[in-house]
């Protein structure tokens, strides 16, 4: 074997060499990033998540918002990059508790019960006005002592929500888009699917809580999302004067 030979010979089992090791590296980079992106989502392989969403009470047909089924479009695509599998529920149907399974509620409370639930249950420092009146307070949100007030197509709010229960930390995640009109809904799934990669390295598997403003939704539609303030701690205690009566019982 002459020298030209050898080098092309080298050259090509260099490159070989070269290639099979990028192609291991860029593998093992994307296996990393899809397992801590299963871990945050509480999605591994194959496993079995529930989409909540509304339900017109007059009627047993799915009734949901053209921007709600966005909204789902969103997570469905979190979940399939997961590897895992969505069960679309009705909000009145879901009748059963969390941690099992890995869950998304879509909706405030006056359109989806197991929002209510989940907000009576697990933030006791948030309160959502359900009054269907128009007025200044009508889908305004309580969290501790600030409240958020609407301003239709101009500001409005979101709590874009992770948690799991405080006895239970290890057990899989009910993720909540509660925002003051559907378009809020939106506009924090899509918030979580841009920017969960930056809220698993903050958080890991902890509980958060979010307050997003969507500013100017009439002419942005769900894309201009502020980060108003991580409200965690005020949403999860209990209201103050709620703390106040149970200090005097």
């Amino acid at each position: 074997m002459n020298d030209d030979v050898r080098n092309i010979v080298l050259g090509v089992l260099a490159t070989g060499i070269s290639a099979a090791l990028g192609w291991f590296t860029r593998t093992h980079l994307w296996r990393r990033r899809l397992r801590r992106k299963q871990a945050f989502f509480g999605l591994p392989d194959n496993s079995e998540s529930l989409l909540v969403v509304n339900r017109d009470a007059g009627g047993t047909d799915l009734t949901v918002t053209r921007h709600d089924v966005f909204a789902l479009l969103e997570l469905s695509a979190l979940i399939k990059d997961c590897n895992a599998h969505a069960q679309v529920v009705a909000h009145d149907a879901a009748q059963r508790g969390f941690g099992e399974r890995t869950e998304f509620c879509v909706g405030g409370p006056a359109s989806n019960h197991r929002m209510a639930a989940h907000l009576e249950s697990l933030l006791p420092g948030v309160r959502v006005n359900v009054d269907g009146e128009p007025g200044p307070e009508r889908g305004a949100f309580r969290i501790g002592g600030e409240r958020y007030r609407m301003e239709p197509g101009r500001t409005e709010y979101v709590l874009l929500a992770r948690l799991t229960a405080e006895q239970a930390p290890r057990a899989r995640p009910v993720f909540l888009f509660c925002g003051q009109r559907a378009i809020d809904n939106q506009a924090a799934t899509r918030y979580l699917a841009r920017h969960h990669e930056r809220l698993a390295r903050k958080y890991g598997a902890g509980s958060f809580v979010l307050l997003l403003k969507v500013v100017n939704s009439q002419a942005y539609g769900p894309d201009v999302v502020e980060l108003v303030a991580d409200v965690t701690r005020a949403a999860r205690s209990p209201l103050p004067e709620e703390a106040e009566r149970s200090a005097l019982q």
